[in-house]
């Protein structure tokens, strides 16, 4: 991961996936989107970070910071303190 880039992973069929990239795009914050259904490393990944939970929207912050399954004001809130 870049130190200065967001990573979504998720799947196409997700609702809380696409309410998700919704708040990217009004807070017009670019985000590198990773389909678990079609990356293995991927999922490999969301299991490690969610102890073995396939877990979706899991997103990753250069700041450290994870969200999982953030409901739109705690996204909001994140993005707005960047």
């Amino acid at each position: 991961m870049s130190d200065s880039e967001i990573i979504m992973y998720g799947t196409k069929w997700c609702p809380d996936c696409i309410r998700a990239k919704k708040v990217f795009e009004q807070h017009g914050t670019p985000y590198k989107w990773i389909d678990i259904e079609e990356d293995r490393e991927a999922v490999a990944i969301v299991l490690d970070i969610n102890k073995g939970h396939r877990i979706v929207p899991t997103i990753l912050f250069p700041d450290g910071a994870v969200l999982i399954e953030p409901s739109t004001p705690v996204l909001k809130a994140k993005l707005s303190g960047q």
